[in-house]
């Protein structure tokens, strides 16, 4: 029998086999490579990511420097405290984190996504700030879940401390958190999330000096992001100290007389124009702004009708009112329109252009000169002054007695200038011509002329002085005042070289007027030699008043200098509503002088 034998073709299964053989070794071959490449080509790469896993770097906050009166009263301290930050990068679930974190801290869940929305686009390893100034508590409850909050952490954190509230906060100014866009430019490149900065005042002016340098500390952790120790620490350096050149019990004094008012005081050295006080109301506290402000508060503050956030001393414009007087009769005197014994008449009206003019006295003041103008305020006199000077000779009058739009130099941040009208202001900023009329009320200090009051104070040193000029300034150097050139006293015309004269001639107007019964008799303080002047500004047009059935007090105003031969201080007082000058501003004056006295004399 023949047998048949069957062979099978395994042909196919050889080359699958083959094919699978050489993609596994493929396979193999590409496996190691790539385990020859970590670990070979890229070793330092993955031992630097290795090291930055095991190690958690983070800053220590440099305390900021303190801010001291001229007597090293701390006006501006820091006070140990923590706050809390969270990491993304360390969340499992942010949604639910932000939930369990609030729950953790008492914080709105809303308030702390739209905290952490607004620094969305930065890096999720670096920390956002949820909550500062913790407590012990909360800085217990915090750490005592660390397991449960890995993204949670607790910082050192310096806190600034007002310790006298409100008092002289327009001056020390205020902090605020430095937001995302200024993180990325000069010159807070430096800064970190949560880092607050100098927004206002010598705060803001001074802030590179304030501010310190940073520490670092570097620490080992475990997978689960527990500290197992230190690896490195650099120690911050605290900002360097401020010393002011305020008067801590001149500046307590001064808030006192302005606390329930509207209004501004400042008290100067004529000297080298060292600020002894610089206060105005209403005011608020700086200590709040550490605590960071919801939207909310920030509206509220910022809508408050009385703007206490305002320093009125140097942002304030204010027509001066009779304060004016002083340039109408520097003006008079220098270019020749009156002379010291000029008389006019005062009716208790004058007629000019076909309109009469009021004085403040009804039945007039009778037959006045120059220092007896000066002494009771006579608006008749000043209007006559006025008329034969002329708006241009008035404007450069004023400019070079320290008021106009150029500002004084205090070295606060956001100062403004004022406004001094001419023929020429007139065809710019009101495209109209200037008429005559108008100089007679310019020549009481009404109409556009517009001040501030520290401008106000410089051009009283300029008086007490005899024409030198200081830059008011906060920053104490311990050196004489800065004196730009240009009004110093001696002979000859024009408005750069009065005559020491005229000054003398003004400064005996003011002086009768403080101590010869005037209308700044309210600033009187025996054996100190006080010379001033009164100033009441309307700030309604009495027939608008009446038309509207309103009585609007004018605001209050003084300024003067003591004692009257080498002066040493300057005191310059706005009270807005107040009622006449020598009624409200002209006393709180005299407690100041009084006080000075009492402390340097």
């Amino acid at each position: 029998m023949e047998t048949n034998r069957v062979y099978e073709d395994l042909s196919l299964v050889q080359r699958r086999a083959t094919t699978v053989a050489v993609s596994i070794g493929l396979i193999l071959l590409l496996i190691g490579l790539v385990c020859w490449k970590i670990q070979i080509l890229d070793h330092a790469k993955y031992w630097a990511l290795s090291e930055a896993n095991r190690f958690r770097e983070s800053a220590i906050a440099a305390p900021r420097g303190l801010i001291k009166d001229r007597n090293e009263v701390i006006m501006a301290d820091y006070t140990p405290s923590f706050r809390a930050s969270i990491i993304r990068e360390n969340c499992r679930n942010l949604d639910s984190s932000i939930d369990n974190i609030a729950r953790l801290l008492a914080i709105a869940p809303a308030e702390l996504r739209l905290r952490i929305a607004k620094y969305a686009s930065l890096p999720a390893f670096q920390p956002i700030v949820v909550k500062d100034n913790l407590d012990l508590r909360e800085v217990s409850r915090i750490e005592s879940r660390r397991l449960e909050f890995p993204e949670l952490i607790v910082e050192n954190d310096p806190r600034r401390y007002y310790p006298f509230g409100s008092l002289a906060a327009h001056i020390i100014g205020y902090l605020q958190e430095v937001n995302p866009e200024e993180l990325k430019a000069e010159p807070f490149r430096e800064k970190m999330l949560g880092d607050l900065v100098g927004r206002t005042g010598v705060e803001r002016e001074y802030e590179p000096q304030l501010t310190g340098v940073n520490g670092r500390l570097t620490e080992i952790v475990d997978s689960q992001g527990r500290t197992r120790g230190q690896a490195a620490r650099v120690e911050p350096t605290a900002g360097a100290d401020v010393a002011l050149t305020l008067d801590f019990d001149i500046q307590k004094k001064a808030s006192e007389l302005l606390e329930g008012r509207e209004g501004a005081i400042i008290v100067m050295d004529p000297r080298n124009g060292d600020v002894l006080a610089l206060a105005s109301y209403p005011t608020y506290d700086p200590n709040k702004f550490i605590t960071r402000f919801t939207p909310q508060e920030w509206m509220d503050l910022m809508s408050r009708p009385d703007h206490p956030l305002e320093n009125r001393v140097i942002r304030g414009q204010y027509s001066p009112g009779s304060i004016f007087k002083l340039t109408i009769a520097v003006g008079g005197l220098n270019f020749g329109a009156i002379a010291e014994s000029t008389t006019f008449f005062c009716p208790g009206f004058a007629q000019f252009y076909g309109r009469p003019f009021a004085c403040w006295k009804n039945g007039g003041h009778g037959v006045l000169n120059l220092t007896g103008a000066i002494q009771n305020s006579c608006n008749v006199y000043f209007y006559n002054v006025g008329r034969r000077l002329g708006v241009d000779r008035i404007a450069e009058a004023a400019e070079s007695l320290g008021l106009g739009a150029e500002k004084t130099g205090i070295d606060l941040p956001g100062e403004k200038g004022g406004v001094i009208p001419s023929e020429a202001w007139s065809r710019s900023e009101r495209q109209s011509p200037w008429y005559p009329g108008e100089t007679i009320s310019v020549a009481i200090g009404q109409g556009p002329v517009l001040v501030t009051p520290v401008q106000i104070a410089v051009h009283t040193a300029i008086l007490a002085n005899r024409g030198k000029r200081p830059v008011p300034r906060l920053f104490n150097t311990g050196g004489p005042g800065s004196i730009p050139a240009g009004l110093g006293a001696g002979t000859g015309s024009g408005s750069d070289r009065i005559p020491s004269g005229v000054f003398e001639t003004v400064i005996n107007g003011m002086w009768r007027c403080v101590n010869e019964g005037g209308t700044g008799k309210g600033a009187k303080v025996e054996g100190f030699d006080v010379c001033g002047k009164t100033g009441s500004t309307q700030t309604i047009g009495r027939e608008t008043a009446e038309r509207l059935g309103l009585k609007v007090m004018p605001h209050s105003w003084f300024t003067g200098f003591a004692p009257r031969d080498n002066p040493r201080v300057v005191v310059t007082i706005l009270v807005e509503f107040g009622g006449m000058g020598g009624a409200t501003a002209a006393p709180l004056a005299g407690e100041i002088f009084a006080l000075y006295k009492e402390k340097y004399d």
